[in-house]
């Protein structure tokens, strides 16, 4: 695949995937509509701007890292032809599934709701499961040593506090 034909291909997926699980889907169960804070606290919603800040930077970064260096997309049609171990991912193996929870939790915090906390804790679980059963033996398959490497030495979910040296 192409540098041009990946980058096409990962913002089209960036529009399928994140924009409507973090944008979309939380749009139409909140309406962006604020609810009385959780714990009675204001501040509380300051935890969710801050999720919502982090999660997006992250996301972006692994789609471009996904076209840029591993000559894919993150979409599993249009896979990368590189393990890409840089960046986040040299913190956290799958960045993008915890930049998408972040955002998603980031919002229920944000407008308080309840049913988003529920759809962000359901999501979360279907990524463990999706990247248990399919992803990570996929990912063996394919990298071999290389992978099982990168394994051993970068969590799935709770980043790292030092970089895996590249």
């Amino acid at each position: 695949m192409s540098k041009l034909t990946a980058i096409l291909g990962s913002a089209l997926f960036f529009l399928v995937a994140p924009a409507m699980l973090a944008g979309v889907i939380p749009w139409s169960i909140t309406h962006w509509e604020f609810q009385p804070p959780f714990l009675a606290v204001e501040a509380t919603r300051l935890a969710g701007v801050v999720f919502i800040i982090a999660g997006m930077p992250g996301l972006l970064d692994s789609f471009a890292r996904f076209a840029l260096q591993g000559l894919g997309t993150p979409a599993p049609i249009a896979p990368p032809r590189h393990l890409v171990v840089s960046g986040l991912y040299r913190h956290v193996r799958n960045p993008i599934y915890v930049a998408v929870v972040a955002v998603i939790l980031g919002q229920a915090v944000l407008f308080a709701d309840r049913q988003l906390l529920g759809y962000g804790a359901f999501l979360w679980l279907f990524f463990h499961v999706w990247v248990v059963m399919i992803e990570e033996p996929t990912l063996k398959e394919t990298f071999g040593p290389e992978y099982e490497s990168y394994r051993a030495n970068v969590p799935r979910w709770l980043p790292r506090r030092t970089p895996r040296a590249v």
